[in-house]
């Protein structure tokens, strides 16, 4: 049976795999490739686990030679993001990598693609500028059209106030400047670009790690904006005077739990464990013993686990508070 569409299938139905163990059938491994070539998801994963496709495994189950095709370039393309010497023809529709090593002290490029030849810089990306200095790239793309040029001017405010609903649903990646689309509706702000692999905040569209989000920077899970100063300060404040408090709150509910409670989960663990024949061939002695040792063992690993929790636990969030939390407050 096929874990993905739940149907009976024949042993020749289901391809091996090079990088995991996983089986699906052909038809659901051919539409979940599909899709995820379609959304630019390269290199794509397993569908039952995060290990990635091997590229010959790809070429084989994906039906549509197309596919193929954008499937190897949107491996290539995210191979040259990750080169810091790479530069994009910034060309409407040309997308054309230009290699540009050693490049910093002569900014002038040129596209290579035949029928395009576009001079841009390579320090901002733009298109070429002999006579004056590079120009700030905006933080987020412009939706502005040639025809708004045209427009009556209440057309053209009601065309810009349109333009910028849009552009908040709208940034761009920071390492590759490719267009992410986000519904403003103040869902996850941790975002990852499909097109290089960066992890970044959809607030302050800074690269970030696992912890951006516990940090004092304003920048939250859910939202749609980062809190202001004021807020972010009384909340620094409110950490740094209450956390005495409630760390020892948090100590002296946690050691009686942890302490307690995993021997009492332990006996109610070996007590209802195995098989119904298993315990029925056991005498009330036997499964009273079982149940005793479980306890008595776990009486002495308690008070170990207890003390690694709050030893390790306490000093991780004082040196948080009083040492992030602490500089962001002094900056």
């Amino acid at each position: 049976e096929c874990p993905l569409c739940l149907l009976p299938q024949p042993p020749e139905a289901f391809p091996s795999l090079a990088s995991c163990s996983h089986r699906s059938c052909w038809a659901c491994l051919q539409q979940y490739l599909s899709l995820a070539v379609s959304e630019s998801r390269v290199p794509v994963s397993c569908p039952h686990c995060p290990a990635a496709l091997q590229p010959s495994d790809v070429h084989r189950l994906l039906p549509e030679p197309a596919l193929r095709d954008k499937y190897e370039e949107f491996l290539l393309r995210r191979l040259l993001v990750a080169d810091p010497g790479t530069r994009w023809c910034p060309a409407p529709d040309c997308s054309y990598a230009v290699f540009a090593h050693g490049c910093a002290e002569c900014p002038r490029l040129i596209c290579g693609r035949e029928g395009c030849g576009t001079e841009f810089c390579y320090h901002c990306r733009q298109p070429w500028h002999p006579d004056g200095p590079c120009a700030p790239v905006p933080p987020t793309p412009s939706l502005a059209t040639p025809t708004a040029q045209l427009a009556q001017p209440e057309e053209l405010a009601h065309g810009e106030a349109l333009a910028q609903a849009e552009a908040e649903d709208i940034k761009v990646c920071p390492r590759c400047s490719a267009f992410i689309m986000k519904i403003n509706d103040g869902s996850c702000n941790r975002m990852n670009c499909t097109v290089c692999g960066c992890l970044f905040c959809w607030l302050c569209l800074q690269e970030i790690s696992d912890v951006h989000f516990l940090s004092p920077s304003g920048c939250t899970f859910w939202g749609k904006r980062p809190w202001s100063r004021s807020r972010r300060i009384l909340w620094q404040l409110g950490m740094v005077l209450g956390a005495p408090m409630v760390i020892s709150l948090a100590a002296g509910v946690a050691v009686p739990v942890i302490t307690i409670g995993i021997p009492i989960y332990m006996g109610r663990k070996v007590l209802a464990g195995g098989s119904a024949s298993r315990r029925s061939s056991l005498s009330g002695c036997q499964q009273c013993l079982s149940v005793t040792s479980s306890v008595l063992l776990s009486l002495f690993v308690s008070p170990i686990i207890t003390a690694l929790t709050v030893g390790v636990g306490v000093p991780l969030v004082l040196t948080y508070v009083y040492g992030t939390v602490v500089l962001s407050l002094c900056r």
